[in-house]
């Protein structure tokens, strides 16, 4: 690792934590993930309401959203999955 005087660390060398407040996680998002196709749209929101729920309720809505997500690309354009 290259240790750098303060005066020269590069501009685009994450220097850590700053006190600008709490990060938001790319998750806590005020809108929902949008796509335009309504069968991804409601895979997306099930998948939001997962924030919170037990570790072992994941895997679950993980097998129905892979198991949505299929049946939609499989789905012919124009029809719905």
């Amino acid at each position: 690792m290259t240790d750098y005087a303060p005066s020269q660390v590069p501009e685009d060398l994450d220097a850590g934590p700053t006190d600008d407040g709490p990060e938001e996680s790319p998750h806590e998002s005020a809108e929902p993930t949008r796509t335009g196709v309504p069968a991804v749209d409601d895979v997306l929101a099930d998948l939001d309401r997962l924030d919170g729920t037990p570790l072992e309720e994941h895997l679950p809505a993980f097998e129905r959203a892979h198991e949505a997500l299929r049946s939609a690309l499989d789905a012919d354009p124009g029809e719905p999955a």
